[in-house]
């Protein structure tokens, strides 16, 4: 607790923070307003809601060779508190295509807005990383990862209540006064330039086809000669994995296998149990993550959610699904805290947005095709009883690799930090 009240003492950090969670906010009460206005005014056209989804995950597949090369290159401050400011701009055109129901400029807004956003993170993390002691790592982890949890738990729920409350235009102008509140937060910080322009001052004249392709195979080099960092990435790619089976799998065993009657309920408290789990398991990991080995808890945490995810296929009753789904979701935040507190004690802060751009991408990927797989392979090829037994006997494989590669690496991470890239190198 004492080191959790240590880091909002950094003014800089609890402007950050407070920034991330209203931009955060903003797009998941932009996002789920007008998934539920499309399913409202266009009701004989669920398509319209697919897509809505499909608008705010597919820009990353356009943006991803982008955001690491604009973080490292240009003042990471300015980046994130514009890629606000722009999203607050298109939240009112927005408006005006939801007034006139315009749907093709509607989806087109989603997805530009959704593109702008992605330039946010990287930008962001990496000027935490530049403003905090390496001992606040892990805290500032943990502090995301309860974040994340209560977005996880609440956020869909506080979007349909304003949208409800207030409609789709006041859903809208809460949702791009979050953006404009965060940016401001953002510009009011006090951040050294060496933490804002660590590679120094760039123009954006000379940002061309040419130097972004190079700065993006810098950054993919820079992984690849660093074996504890690679090893680390390999984790997210195994993790999309996990998110995209756990996206379809407990809506397949409630509604072909659990309770087919009223399964649509179910999953509904489905997300409340999981949701706890992780909420409950991020307030444990973030007191006691100081005691312990980084690779310790990742391990630990993959081994918890591989076995619970594994056993929840061969489970012939909603109670034992549910408690195995609390146990699963207890392992992530262990995860996720000791991955996201170790990375940017390994990272050089000249690299640290690329290495960023390049995670993303590649946990979208694996995602995307593990839904394909599932798509093509349930139920013909595979029952859904397999499909659990795959997704946890991949994660303790993960968990494996980790318990005899970690420990190992993790003697070398200081060394790791040193790098001899340097984005100006590449003009």
């Amino acid at each position: 607790m004492m080191s959790i009240l240590a880091i909002f003492r950094n003014r800089n950090y609890t402007l950050l923070f407070i920034a991330n969670f209203t931009s955060q906010m903003g797009g998941i009460i932009g996002l789920t307003a007008f998934l539920y206005f499309l399913l409202d005014r266009f009701t004989n056209k669920p398509a319209y809601g697919s897509m809505a989804e499909l608008m705010y995950s597919l820009p990353m597949l356009v943006v991803f060779v982008f955001i690491g090369v604009v973080a490292d290159r240009f003042d990471r401050t300015k980046i994130a508190a514009n890629s606000d400011y722009i999203c607050a701009v298109l939240s009112l055109a927005l408006i005006f295509s939801a007034i006139y129901e315009q749907v093709v400029l509607m989806f087109l807004l989603l997805f530009i807005r959704s593109a702008i956003s992605k330039f946010f993170q990287p930008a962001q993390a990496a000027l935490i990383q530049g403003i905090l002691k390496e001992e606040e790592y892990t805290v500032a982890a943990g502090l995301n990862q309860m974040i994340s949890s209560i977005f996880m738990l609440f956020g869909s729920a506080f979007g349909i209540f304003i949208y409800w409350k207030f409609g789709i235009v006041g859903a809208i102008l809460i949702d791009g006064l979050s953006f404009i509140v965060s940016g401001l937060l953002i510009r009011s910080c006090v951040i050294e330039k060496k933490v804002r322009l660590p590679n120094g001052s760039n123009n954006w004249r000379d940002l061309n086809i040419k130097t972004i392709i190079a700065d993006f195979k810098t950054g993919f080099n820079y992984i690849f000669t660093n074996k504890l960092l690679l090893s680390l990435v390999f984790g997210f790619f195994i993790f999309g994995i996990v998110n995209g089976g756990l996206a379809v799998m407990p809506a397949f065993i409630m509604k072909y296998k659990l309770a087919p009657e009223s399964y649509e309920t179910l999953m509904m408290w489905h997300g409340v149990v999981f949701g706890s789990g992780v909420l409950i398991s991020s307030a444990i990991t973030s007191s006691i993550v100081s005691k312990f080995k980084l690779y310790q808890l990742i391990i630990t945490g993959i081994f918890i959610t591989g076995v619970a995810l594994a056993l929840s296929g061969l489970t012939t009753n909603v109670y034992s699904f549910f408690a195995l789904t609390f146990i699963a979701a207890i392992g992530l935040p262990f995860i996720n805290i000791g991955i996201g507190g170790w990375m940017p004690k390994i990272i050089d802060p000249k690299m640290m947005g690329r290495v960023q751009g390049c995670v993303s991408p590649l946990n979208m990927l694996s995602q995307s095709l593990t839904l394909g797989v599932i798509a093509l392979a349930f139920p013909h090829y595979l029952n859904i009883e397999w499909l659990f037994l795959l997704i946890g006997l991949i994660l303790s494989c993960v968990g494996a690799f980790y318990w005899l590669t970690l420990p190992k690496y993790s003697k070398n991470d200081k060394a790791s930090k040193d790098s001899n890239y340097d984005v100006l190198e590449l003009d």
